[in-house]
């Protein structure tokens, strides 16, 4: 049998399983890469294994070790609770912050899945209070983390512009994720006045609203509505140096995070051994592993014969609607960061090159766009945080098919929306 049909036969193994079983899909990548590459392929070990990304695996593990200590010390969840004293009771505003307020705590650095488990409680439990739908409110912190994602300081904005530098398509970092924040926010603002979200407006909820742990201060030190402690202002002055590094001095965003964790941790501002248990070992593996057998795909021919199965599937004017839509449609059930983007943005310049006349940036945002929209799917990680924090007054049957929905629908409006923005529009492209 054809060494390129066996390898591409592992990668759709390695997706169906990361969509069906609750096996951990980096580890099955490895196993599934040795046995391809060395007792089908004839590669040696050595070769297998020099597929694996250590940069990558530095950059991630040194990003989250340090944003695990702005979430361990409570930085991040006292950012949360100033934002919403600054709504001042308006009920119709509240979503809208907290869209806002996902998409800046993503895009400074822990990512779209720290960011939910973080904001979603605080936001379902304000929904529960003021009379906002559970779904809308969902839609918004879903969304809002989900259009900072692609930070280039955020684990996913890591591994996407990592896997778009390989293929040629480093430099468009910046583009890469406006592309994305314009997606999510055009789409989430009009769900939001559609599913009456403008009937709140004029609405205003008297007295406080309170929130999951709101009895004190996450670090322990100081009640909820205080100011911030000394450790959360040497946290946020610690990260504006990194974010300033990265984006006017070409700073190294993985070494420049162990270095400002290491900050943290001589100042007694962060506790590296908590931060270590709460970092998301799993993903990190999970994407490292994939890209051992991507590699394995790359040596053998089974990247070129996934290409050409996309290609015969497009035409130049669909290519974008398309691909958003699969890559959507996959990542309903498996992991966007860890498994669908990794698998499918490689293959963008072989694309490009058989459809031709289709910028090979278009094809890219495509897929960072569709995959991550259909993310607030009660069955992605994302929305089942959402549904975990719902109020208990919530019917929880209603609202995991109306998020499901929701899910399955973005695949469609993701296709539409990347072929109007990326092939008739041509926005965002350079």
């Amino acid at each position: 049998m054809d060494v390129a049909v066996v390898s591409l036969g592992a990668l759709l193994v390695a997706i169906i399983v990361s969509c069906t079983i609750r096996l951990h899909v980096g580890f099955l990548a490895i196993a599934l890469a040795w046995i391809v590459g060395v007792y089908v392929a004839g590669m040696s070990p050595r070769e297998v294994m020099g597929g694996f990304p250590t940069r990558l695996f530095l950059t991630l593990t040194g990003v989250t070790l340090l944003f695990s200590q702005a979430q361990a010390n409570g930085t991040l969840d006292r950012i949360a609770r100033k934002a919403v004293e600054y709504c001042r009771g308006n009920v119709g505003v509240m979503p809208m912050m907290f869209f806002v307020l996902s998409f800046l705590i993503a895009s400074i650095g822990p990512g779209n899945i720290a960011t939910v488990a973080l904001i979603a409680p605080m936001g379902m439990a304000v929904a529960g209070q003021v009379g906002v739908p559970a779904f809308l409110m969902a839609i918004m912190v879903a969304n809002g983390a989900n259009a900072g994602s692609l930070s280039p300081i955020a684990p996913t904005g890591v591994i996407v512009n990592g896997v778009m530098a390989e293929i040629g398509l480093g430099g468009y970092e910046v583009l890469s994720y406006l592309n994305n924040m314009m997606a999510h926010a055009v789409i989430a603002f009009t769900a939001y006045f559609l599913f009456g979200g403008w009937r709140l407006l004029g609405r205003y909820h008297a007295g406080s609203v309170s929130m999951p742990g709101a009895t004190a201060g996450a670090d322990g030190d100081a009640p909820a509505g205080s100011e911030f402690t000394r450790a959360q202002w040497l946290t946020l002055g610690v990260i504006g140096t990194l974010v300033t590094g990265v984006v006017f001095f070409d700073v190294d965003v993985g070494l420049g995070a162990f270095t400002a964790a290491v900050v943290l941790s001589l100042l007694k501002a962060g506790d590296e051994l908590e931060a270590v248990k709460i970092m998301p070992w799993r993903v990190i593996m999970l994407v490292c592993g994939v890209t051992v057998l991507i590699s394995v795909l790359e040596a053998t021919g089974g990247l070129d014969l996934f290409t050409r199965v996309l290609a015969g599937m497009s035409t130049p004017n669909t290519v974008t609607a398309i691909i958003a839509f699969s890559t959507g449609f996959v990542s309903i059930y498996s992991s966007t960061s860890g498994v669908v983007l990794p698998a499918f943005l490689p293959t963008v310049p072989g694309l490009a090159e058989q459809l031709g006349g289709v910028a090979p940036l278009a094809i890219a945002s495509s897929m960072n766009v569709g995959a991550h929209l259909v993310d607030v799917a009660p069955l992605s990680t994302l929305g089942a945080l959402c549904m975990a924090a719902a109020p208990a007054s919530e019917d929880s049957r209603a609202l995991f098919n109306k998020l499901l929905a929701w899910g399955f629908s973005m695949t469609v409006v993701g296709g539409f929306t990347c072929w109007l923005l990326f092939t008739v529009l041509r926005i965002g492209l350079g």
